[in-house]
């Protein structure tokens, strides 16, 4: 029986009348930007994450673009990033003219490690990016403590991380703002792309509004130099639905992860962590093994999918070479990406989930 890394069958089978009910009606209605739809996910997700306001955008990358861009942060400013996140984190700070500086991960739990980040904290400073990697939230009560201490402001990169808790409080409610990605692959994901900006802040809610929608709040009226990203309403209906079982699914991943570190017992692999004051939800379930290449090979045969994040770090991509990274600058980081593999975890895995564990335990 073939496993593959990722299927979204059985959540689309399970709410496939529903979807198109829906889409027919958003298709009747002939209004396909900044409609009922969009306005009523906004006010669903807000709540959903315990915030104010909710403003729709048009990927995950763009939410923290704009949120970045909405603080005033620009040339001559930098923004500590996690060292092990997906490159977008970086772009989104590079894309305003400012400079990610980059902090190492924690080797046991992936995301940064607050303890090496006063360091890297100047007069030039403006802000941190708080990745929740994996689905999993980032230590951010001292992330925040030391935000507080240098007047720096908060934005979680929540792109991974939909309905996660730390210390029983909803992910996007743990910073200033928070950057939601509605990437097909995700928890909640869309049938396209699609990105949230939450905030409790209604200047900036408004602000970020006005420059996802070409700097205009009345049309032809543009008081900022924006850009083009809004939630369209096809994206935003399947997400209403989605929103309505997004913690049904959440469940459904901890059931699988819950059997993946009970039953997989292997020493040539080493099982994810998670502190006890938190809750992940499992976008991805990563593993480590220093035996990777053989473990690939070996999952090949066996006709089980599996994916790596990340395999080159920020630091070493020819995008970010104008910095001069090299091999050794971040070495948790590097680890990690070294010896990184992500195991099938998708909403609806049965039979799937045994084979997995069975062929992980046989292989030497």
């Amino acid at each position: 029986m073939k496993v593959p890394f990722v299927s979204l069958e059985p959540i689309h089978q399970e709410i496939e009348t529903e979807l198109k009910e829906k889409i027919k009606t958003v298709y009747k209605k002939e209004v396909f930007i900044q409609g009922e739809e969009s306005r009523e996910f906004e006010k669903e997700f807000a709540d959903y994450c315990g915030r104010d306001f909710c403003i729709g955008c048009g990927s995950g990358l763009d939410a923290l673009y704009l949120i970045l861009k909405a603080y005033g942060i620009g040339a001559g400013d930098e923004v500590i990033v996690p060292a092990n996140t997906f490159i977008a984190t970086a772009l989104a700070v590079s894309y305003t003219g400012a400079v990610p500086i980059l902090v190492d991960a924690e080797l046991e739990f992936y995301n940064l490690n607050p303890d090496l980040m006063e360091k890297k904290i100047s007069k030039k400073t403006k802000a941190i990016i708080a990745v929740h990697l994996y689905g999993c939230a980032a230590e951010m009560d001292k992330i925040n403590m030391i935000a507080k201490k240098y007047d720096l402001k908060v934005i979680e990169d929540a792109a991974q991380a939909h309905g996660a808790l730390y210390k029983g409080k909803k992910i996007g409610r743990l910073g200033d703002a928070a950057a939601f990605s509605f990437y097909p692959g995700k928890n909640l994901g869309a049938l396209g792309d699609g990105g949230a900006v939450v905030t409790d802040d209604r200047e900036l809610a408004e602000k970020i509004r006005m420059l996802g929608n070409y700097g205009s709040m009345e049309k032809y009226h543009h008081v900022f130099r924006g850009i083009n990203s809004r939630l369209d309403e096809v994206q935003a209906a399947v997400l209403r639905i989605k929103l309505k079982y997004l913690d049904k699914w959440n469940n459904n991943r901890k059931i699988t992860a819950e059997r993946y570190l009970s039953s997989i017992k292997n020493p040539n692999i080493i099982l994810p962590k998670i502190k006890k004051d938190r809750q992940s939800v499992w976008h991805i379930f990563a593993i480590r093994t220093m035996k990777r290449k053989q473990l690939e090979e070996y999952l090949q045969r066996e006709e089980i999918g599996y994916n790596r994040h990340y395999p080159i770090p920020i630091h070493l991509q020819q995008a970010y070479k104008e910095y001069g990274g090299k091999q050794g600058d971040y070495p948790v980081a590097e680890m990690i990406a070294d010896t990184e593999i992500s195991l099938p975890m998708y909403v609806g895995m049965k039979k799937e989930v045994d084979i997995v564990i069975e062929k992980l335990n046989c292989f030497i």
